[in-house]
């Protein structure tokens, strides 16, 4: 198994103490959330049970056809002999009698995955799961309940966050996050698929590190060939995803989306008061729930723009698959089965790889920190956007790295196909935007200049204006 080593190594150790075990696993779509479980596991789970995808379920019948299907996996793990529960307080009874029956005093793992899929309307499952697990499991420490789900918000409303039945209930959370481009490219490696560093990151902008996108990529075509095929050809294997993205896991996924697409339209995001203008939506509790929702299943980041004085909270798309997708195929006629081979220099593609790489940036700022030799250093991380008048230019930087030492890493982010070159007026860009910062810091604070680049800087007489060189090589540590 790639990249999750500590993750199994937890899961262990759960399954190895002598008493019952509540356990959370929640993350993006697609991040690998049920094969680290199955695979951790294998031949040692008791119950296992998937709930169905509300897309291939009617509202009116959702409650008959979970409550059926999981009928059926009780009768698989050998329940015999009962007949099907009408509520999900009978299907959890069953549950325990199937696991009664199987009890030889060793441990017992019950894993349910898509959990928030089986809370239909109106169906009673909190209620039901609360019982089964506080009236039940608690009185067993062989028992060890795994749950699993995408829809994000749901997890942290409803068991994290829940008062009720199951407060404090959870014995141990785990988000699975995204591969990082080490993971990545371990990945590929295990696949047999041959990429250099530099075709991984581009790899990344587009996948975003989703360990069942890269499940894709073929090893007999290059990168660009494979892109075609998943997004461009006459029958894409990725068609119709981005759709499933926000119908399987959100209540109200048009509205989601809504937002998402706003965000896209500025790189930097936009306020909470700013995506309420634009969209329309109310700035109540609707729009909290909302945005709580994107950044907890990971489309987007939270943060507090630099130097603003209201301290208002930003919201900034930051997946890669959601970008590369509202940039060359949301709402766009169908560009040829080539399109991506014929235009890897265009202006278009560059461009977007311009926003792609400084997103690599934003979901690697460990590797980031490491390279700075300050991965123990407490320090806030965002962005600054200056806009430009009658008598002053604007100003844009791509990250900004406030630290707890009192020095400030002013980041440019700049993805190249070879050594970055700096020149006269780049110098003097990076000279501006320095004296423009300091009028926003403290006296005590340093400026540090920092350019996170492929392939480093070509010295010269103005490169000196970057203190730090970061590559990606750094990236890949």
């Amino acid at each position: 198994m790639i990249g999750r080593t500590k993750e199994v190594k937890e899961l262990n150790r759960l399954y190895d103490r002598n008493h019952s075990e509540l356990v959370v696993i929640y993350g993006r779509r697609r991040v690998g959330k049920t094969y680290l479980v199955n695979e951790t596991f294998k031949d040692r789970i008791t119950f296992r049970h998937t709930g169905l995808s509300p897309i291939e379920i009617k509202n009116n019948g959702a409650l008959k056809a979970q409550l059926d299907h999981f009928f059926l996996s009780l009768q698989m793990y050998g329940l015999r002999g009962e007949k099907k529960p009408k509520n999900w307080l009978e299907a959890f009874f069953l549950l325990e009698k199937l696991l009664i029956s199987k009890d030889d005093g060793g441990r017992q793992v019950v894993f349910i995955d898509e959990l928030p899929w089986l809370d239909t309307q109106r169906s009673g499952f909190v209620t039901a799961f609360e019982a089964f697990f506080n009236g039940w499991c608690s009185a067993h420490s062989n028992v060890m309940v795994i749950v699993c789900g995408s829809a994000s918000s749901w997890i942290q409303d409803k068991l994290l966050n829940n008062y009720g039945g199951l407060y404090n209930r959870v014995t141990y959370t785990m988000k699975l996050s995204p591969f990082t481009l080490k993971e990545c490219e371990d990945y590929f490696v295990s696949q047999h698929v041959d990429l250099t560093r530099y075709n991984i990151a581009q790899s990344y902008m587009v996948f975003g590190g989703i360990p069942y996108y890269l499940g894709y990529i073929r090893e007999d075509l290059s990168l660009a060939q494979n892109i075609d095929e998943l997004f461009f050809s006459d029958k894409p294997l990725l068609e119709g995803e981005y759709d499933r993205l926000f119908t399987s896991v959100f209540s109200n996924p048009e509205k989601i989306k809504q937002i998402v697409e706003f965000l896209f339209t500025r790189n930097r995001g936009y306020t909470r008061k700013e995506i309420s203008e634009g969209t329309g939506i109310s700035s109540g509790s609707d729009l909290t729930n909302y945005l709580e929702a994107i950044v907890a299943s990971d489309f987007a980041i939270k943060y507090i723009s630099f130097g603003d004085g209201k301290r208002e909270e930003c919201y900034r798309l930051t997946d890669p698959f959601c970008i590369f997708y509202l940039h060359f195929l949301n709402g766009k006629n169908r560009v040829g089965s080539y399109y991506w081979q014929n235009n890897l220099n265009s202006s278009a593609v560059n461009s977007w790889c311009g926003v792609a790489f400084e997103n690599i940036c934003f979901n690697h700022i460990k590797q980031i920190k490491n390279a700075l030799s300050i991965g123990g250093i407490e320090t806030n991380n965002t962005v600054w956007t200056k806009t430009g008048g009658k008598d002053s230019a604007g100003a844009q930087i791509d990250l900004i790295i406030e630290r707890a030492d009192n020095v400030i890493n002013l980041c440019e982010a700049k993805f190249y196909s070879d050594e970055f070159v700096v020149d006269k007026k780049y110098e003097m860009q990076i000279r501006e935007r320095v004296s423009l910062v300091k009028e926003h810091i403290s006296k005590k604070q340093t400026i540090r200049n920092t350019l996170i680049t492929t392939f480093g800087v070509k010295r010269n007489e103005y490169s000196w204006i970057f203190t730090n060189i970061i590559t990606l090589e750094d990236l890949f540590v």
